[in-house]
């Protein structure tokens, strides 16, 4: 039987600080992307957030595949896996963010919500896209 501490270390090891170099990269320019696109461009919320992903994605890929992971699998496989990955993450993590903090901060402005569940859903986002490149996207084939 696996230990926990032994589960814990297959997940926080080299990879991952790789990927939260990557992610640190990704998160300046693209909360400069969404936040601008939110708060000055009068973008709305899906589209701001969207726009942040979509266009940080192609670079995350890149990066993740060459750098982090090493991967030597199909890209064009990788690319399907990487991009639903990436849409699963983006959904579940805005989606529960949105109302969560609508809910939590009932008495602020639309504004502030808005601002804050897109922090929210940029924390949510990392923790699950992190797990789905690593063991999905990216997932090392398991030799016998």
């Amino acid at each position: 039987m696996t230990s926990l501490w032994q589960r814990l270390r297959a997940v926080i090891d080299a990879k991952l600080l790789k990927f939260l170099l990557v992610g640190v990269i990704n998160t300046l320019v693209g909360s400069a992307i969404m936040f601008w696109l939110y708060n000055f461009a009068g973008a709305s919320y899906w589209l701001s957030s969207a726009a942040n992903y979509i266009l940080t994605s192609i670079l995350s890929f890149f990066l993740n595949k060459y750098f982090t992971f090493r991967s030597q699998g199909n890209s064009l496989r990788e690319i399907l896996r990487f991009a639903l990955n990436i849409a699963v993450c983006y959904g579940i993590a805005y989606g529960i963010a949105k109302p969560l903090v609508i809910w939590a901060l009932f008495a602020a402005t639309d504004k502030v919500r808005d601002n804050v569940a897109m922090l929210v859903g940029m924390c949510l986002f990392t923790g699950l896209n992190y797990l789905g490149q690593r063991f999905f996207a990216f997932a090392e084939k398991k030799s016998d």
